[in-house]
């Protein structure tokens, strides 16, 4: 159906059931009956608003798609709207078969309507918050380039707004079928975890017994939703590396493993920090010395981990064996080696910066190496807040460059490398190379990023309004990640503790984490009436009364407790290391062909959309796909569904094509309108691109605002070979 078609059959829907259920029976079933008539009639009143604001955005949003893909953060709004208007007519048409039934349940399909009542009630404040956007936003930008004014009007219109509707009974509405199963068996164990988690117990410990207290959130959506928004408002950082790392435990690990594809060759490696040389790419005879990571903890081994399908040589060899790990074992080393392969592809994983390792993204590894006949180097960098920015890129940076030099250890022939990363990692891959290049060294053939993380700065975007409803990623929880990435907070870790250390360490800290969230003051001061699932709440409502952004007489729902939001993140976070999409043109154009994969539902969608426009708009080559009705994340939940292993395979294409591509990257057609929104794209890129006094320059990182400034904290070092005389270049 159009959207015409949809809201005329809306309205349809709910008259009819409304003209049924209106003057009903008395008792329960007429109190559901009455719930009934009041949802389906608040539906019709949101419906008649959203109508004109749907019919604009879709008149003008294919302006900033990218080379005429259809897909940016106003058009995937506007796709979720009309996802949840379709949910209400299928449910609207469900009541109306079975309401004469002796088992028709008024009450459970009651608080069905007035879920995604308030569903649509949020849907509608979004939208019009996407409307500032429009309004304020340079031609063609998605992004709103400044943490005050209305960046900090949405940071604290999500603090304030109710979540709970969409973790409850609409939990996942917006997403394929297929998912829907898997993202409610993961919200009651985040909120069954999050009951235990505060016990004190550690690492499976927790998981067992959320197990048994998983029940009620099973049965009890309402309950579910609430407790869902409650830890995702309150709980910080160590809450959240807790729960992402329970696929970290041996036996969780050991189970994926046993339904993974078999390989030849799976070593955990442990590669100690001693500089080596590299030669530089427009001079062989000059040569660049790589410095091991020092940031934060000073210099330490970098953790890596090898998968191979099949044996190859050198695989095996002593020296690779002394730097190997005991729990990382190869199986089948009697086999008969095969020879190297031509390429290698080094992968960093996802995670917010702050979680998971090789371990919770080997199961598609293993299949990636099979499909792909490579080697590949998976890298285990150290994780905030214990290290946050630069060492993460330090690691990934030494590992990339170690196995440049020692690509006989791989079973690979040196040939043809490519970096590919999800999330987090994807952000790592382009910083990699953008590093790499500033040093004059060999950069990667290409890069395949599945949904990265181009701007890690508080700037609104339509696709970014999607974390107010998204069960992966909400944005308090993404904030928190993001600013430990940036160091606020800093928890170092002198001794190295291991991932599974950290875990339980994170776990005896929960007390304080709770009791921080529960502290809340402002929780003190509300006193609330709950209105379909939301909170009318007066305190609130005098606070955004000062700052109106919405239309006169609508108000959306408003949560129990504020969310504890940052409005400013630290200067850090503007820096081009760190956020690539405000990188000057200069350093974009030294990266390899970029090959971005996205999700069209994905809060990160905008920073992909935008990072194609930029390259793009300096000839840069770049391709972007976008896969439809999956969230942030696919790439981990690859062996759940066609859709995912369809997507994961879009994946696997790309790195193909970074492997086979011979010759100079494709040259790409510029389109008119795409000039258009090149350059508006570069004039409201411009004054971001402006690093404020202190930051990196294009081959230092140094650290703004904190008491630490690691200035030159690698070096390299030219050295021409047969030569007594050797220059310094400073990283």
């Amino acid at each position: 159906m159009d959207t015409k078609a949809v809201f005329t059959t809306l309205y349809s829907v709910c008259e009819e059931n409304v003209a049924f259920f209106s003057g009903g029976p008395k008792g329960p079933q007429g109190d559901a009956a009455r719930r009934l008539v009041e949802a389906l009639t608040l539906i019709q009143d949101h419906a008649r608003s959203l109508e004109p604001v749907i019919s604009g955005f879709t008149a003008i949003y294919h302006h900033f798609d990218f080379d005429q893909i259809p897909a940016n953060g106003y058009r995937s709004l506007v796709k979720v709207v009309r996802c949840c208007l379709l949910h209400i007519i299928h449910k609207g048409r469900y009541i109306a078969s079975n309401r004469r039934s002796i088992f028709f349940r008024a009450a459970h399909n009651a608080g069905e309507m007035e879920a995604y009542c308030s569903a649509l009630c949020q849907l509608r404040a979004l939208l019009y918050l996407a409307q500032r956007l429009l309004h304020d936003n340079s031609h063609g930008n998605l992004f709103f380039q400044e943490e005050s004014g209305l960046s900090q009007s949405f940071v604290r219109e999500y603090a304030s707004m109710h979540k709970g509707c969409f973790y409850g009974r609409c939990l996942g509405f917006q997403f394929t079928p297929a998912i829907r199963p898997f993202l409610q068996t993961i919200a009651i164990g985040l909120v069954s975890f999050g009951e235990n988690y505060k016990k004190h117990q550690s690492g499976i410990g927790v998981a067992a017994s959320s197990f048994f207290t998983s029940g009620k959130y099973a049965i009890d959506p309402e309950l579910r939703g609430s407790e869902f928004e409650r830890i995702t408002q309150n709980l910080d950082v160590h809450f959240w590396k807790s729960f992402w790392n329970i696929t970290e435990t041996e036996l969780l690990s050991s189970l994926a493993s046993m339904t993974s594809t078999q390989v030849r060759v799976n070593r955990a490696l442990s590669v100690p920090p001693v500089p080596f040389d590299l030669p530089l790419v427009s001079d062989p005879n000059l040569s660049v010395t790589v410095a091991p990571p020092v940031a934060h903890s000073g210099p330490g081994p970098v953790q890596m981990r090898l998968i191979s399908h099949e044996l190859r040589e050198g695989q095996d060899s002593e020296e690779l064996l002394a730097i190997s790990r005991s729990e990382g074992l190869s199986l089948g080393l009697k086999t008969k080696r095969s020879p190297r392969s031509p390429c290698l592809l080094v992968h960093f994983h996802g995670g917010g910066f702050v979680a998971q390792t090789s371990k919770s993204h080997e199961p598609y590894l293993r299949s990636w190496s099979q499909d792909l006949a490579v080697p590949i180097l998976s890298v285990d960098y150290s994780l905030a807040p214990e290290a946050p920015f630069p060492r993460a890129l330090e690691e990934c940076f030494y590992a990339y460059c170690w196995a440049l030099k020692n690509c006989h250890l791989l079973g690979w022939t040196g040939e043809r490398v490519c970096l590919a990363g999800d999330s987090a990692g994807g952000n790592l891959c382009v910083t990699v190379s953008m590093r790499a290049a500033s040093h004059g060294m060999r950069i990667p053939d290409g890069i395949v990023a599945a949904y990265p993380a181009t701007l890690l700065t508080a700037y609104a975007s339509p696709s970014r309004l999607l974390t107010l409803m998204d069960p992966l990623l909400p944005l308090s929880v993404l904030s928190r990640c993001l600013s430990a990435y940036a160091g606020e907070g800093i928890f170092f870790n002198p001794q190295g503790l291991s991932t599974l250390s950290m875990v339980r360490r994170d776990t005896a800290l929960l007390l304080r984490d709770f009791k921080q969230g529960a502290s809340n003051w402002f929780h003190s001061l509300l006193d609330s009436n709950r209105v379909q699932g939301g909170i009318k709440n007066p305190v609130v409502a005098v606070m955004m009364s000062c700052s109106r952004e919405f239309p006169e007489g609508f108000e959306p729902l408003r949560s129990e407790q504020l969310a504890e939001m940052r409005m400013q993140s630290s200067p850090i976070v503007r820096n081009p290391y760190m956020s690539p999409l405000l990188a000057p043109d200069s350093m974009l154009r030294g990266l390899p062909p970029v090959h971005i994969v996205a999700c069209a539902l994905d809060p990160m969608l905008d920073d992909s959309v935008m990072f194609a426009k930029r390259l793009r708009n300096i000839d840069q080559p770049v391709t972007l796909r976008v896969v439809e009705d999956l969230p942030h994340g696919f790439l981990s939940l690859s062996q759940l569904s066609r859709e995912t292993r369809e997507a994961a395979n879009v994946c696997v294409e790309r790195i193909r094509e970074v492997f086979t591509q011979q010759g100079p990257p494709l040259t790409t057609q510029k389109h008119r309108k795409l000039e258009r929104t090149g350059q508006g794209v570069n004039v409201a890129l411009e004054e971001a691109t402006r690093l404020p006094r202190g930051t990196i320059q294009e081959e230092q990182l140094s650290l703004q605002g904190r008491s630490e400034i690691f200035e030159g904290h690698s070096s390299v070092g030219a050295n021409r070979q047969n030569s007594a005389e050797s220059r310094k270049i400073n990283a």
